[in-house]
């Protein structure tokens, strides 16, 4: 769970956030608040359908296919342009040490062997992936454990700058920045889209969920502060590895950013192999069920591993990531409001399913004291997806919808190939239509006789009697 929440996002997002000003914090705690309720929310759907695939499972499971297919279909987009964006905010710490002059052509290929590193440990196996999670996974804490203590201990007010930096009013600069904090939370579903692969799911999904939520959420805040009062509000602003820079402002020289951008790098590798996984794992959920495409639910070997899977959301996010570098200057924001639109469909998807089980479905054998709980919990992390899909702009609400459209053809070409046409119902004459009767189909004119099967009326009767 910390291993797929903490990649590079956190490592970028005081940059990110820096044209906000300090009420950026005041965002990032209303963030966490929505992201724990959103916690809260999968760790019990997770204990109602313990099986893997997350939010797909618990959308069809409540709304039917095509709401499911649609959850699936958004958080696929979520996932691999979810890796894109970590790449680049990863880029900028290697930079640290090559290409420093930014050059274009090499930050691309830089992030692209970023890409493809992690879907390579991916293809070995689940094993070898979760082995090179836990280790990433502790080299990463190194950091920002540090910033998020020692750091403290050296903020200077006058780094902070204006409060509110920006030109917007104070509510539209909080949505703004929410929308980009959320980034950091994405993942907080990552035990429940594999609960398949882990022992006692309906124990452990739900607290690590919960749990790893909390770990994270109390890093990420205290780190972000001590950042955003080391580095000077101008400095931060045109930094493309601020932990680096803050770690340099406290301790001197340059060996102590190094060793922050080190750990940098390692996270994001960390992050991107958790995530090619879950690249990986939701449309293979879809595809045993019909509502994705046959290729996703192919296993290799052993293990078990879904390579179609894994390759192709590799070559979704190397060419997203390629086209951002050569239209937008600022890539990181771009991909960060895109991904973090698909990934709260399925969020507000999964608060509706929780409430529709707890209101409609589930309501015996709990008290009210605790209905009442899980009512409000749900409908605040219901109300905290809407609120990030209107942080999120007008531009990249056009980009998501757009691409989540793009879902309806395959939907009907899977619907096809498994012979689900549908039947129209035959409409019902107005009061006082007279309506002609139907003619009579016509007689079988072939010219041959169809051939008497032994059995057969039997067989059309016990049928009908199904």
């Amino acid at each position: 769970m910390i291993g797929s929440i903490i990649g590079t996002g956190v490592f970028a997002l005081p940059s990110a956030l820096a044209p906000y000003g300090p009420i950026s914090l005041v965002a990032f705690v209303a963030v966490t608040l929505g992201a724990l309720a959103l916690a809260v929310t999968f760790g019990a759907l997770s204990r109602r359908v313990p099986a893997s695939g997350g939010p797909y499972v618990y959308a069809r499971a409540a709304f039917g296919e095509f709401a499911g297919f649609l959850n699936a279909w958004s958080y696929w987009i979520t996932a691999w342009a979810g890796n894109a964006a970590i790449v680049v905010a990863w880029v900028g710490y290697v930079e640290v040490f090559v290409n420093t002059g930014h050059k274009t052509g090499i930050s691309v290929l830089i992030a692209l062997v970023g890409l493809w590193i992690p879907a390579a440990v991916n293809l070995t196996g689940a094993r070898n992936t979760g082995a090179f999670q836990v280790i990433t996974t502790v080299l990463k804490f190194v950091p920002l454990v540090f910033m998020a203590t020692v750091g403290l201990l050296f903020i200077d007010p006058d780094n902070f700058g204006p409060f509110k930096a920006s030109h917007q009013s104070a509510l539209g600069a909080i949505s703004a920045a929410a929308a980009i904090a959320l980034f950091s939370y994405l993942g907080l579903e990552a035990a429940s889209v594999v609960a398949s692969r882990v022992r006692e799911p309906g124990r452990n999904v739900p607290r690590a969920t919960v749990y790893g939520t909390l770990v994270c959420a109390v890093i990420y805040i205290l780190g972000t502060l001590a950042v955003l009062g080391t580095v000077s509000h101008t400095e931060l602003g045109a930094s493309t590895a601020p932990f680096t820079d803050a770690a340099n402002n406290i301790l001197g020289g340059t060996w102590a950013g190094d060793a922050v951008a080190v750990a940098a790098i390692v996270s994001g590798i960390g992050a991107l192999n958790g995530w090619t996984m879950l690249c990986a794992e939701m449309p293979y959920a879809a595809a045993r069920d019909g509502l994705f495409p046959a290729a996703f639910a192919r296993l290799r070997g052993e293990s078990g591993v879904p390579v179609f899977g894994i390759v192709a959301s590799t070559v979704l996010a190397s060419l997203i990531t390629v086209f951002s570098y050569t239209r937008f200057e600022d890539v990181f924001t771009k991909i960060v409001l895109l991904s973090v639109l698909t990934a709260v469909i399925p969020y507000l998807f999964s608060a509706a399913a929780q409430l529709y089980w707890l209101l409609v479905r589930g309501r015996e054998g709990l008290s009210r004291r605790r209905l009442a709980r899980d009512v409000t919990v749900s409908a605040l992390a219901m109300a905290f997806s809407y609120w990030s899909i209107q942080g999120s702009g007008y531009q990249t609400v056009y980009y998501g919808l757009f691409v989540l459209l793009l879902g309806l053809p395959v939907y009907v070409w899977l619907k096809r190939d498994r012979g689900e046409y549908g039947e129209l119902a035959a409409p019902q004459p107005e009061a006082g239509e007279v309506r002609a009767p139907e003619t009579p189909p016509a007689p079988h004119t072939s010219g041959r006789r169809r051939p008497h099967r032994p059995g057969a009326f039997r067989k059309n009767t016990l049928r009908h009697r199904d």
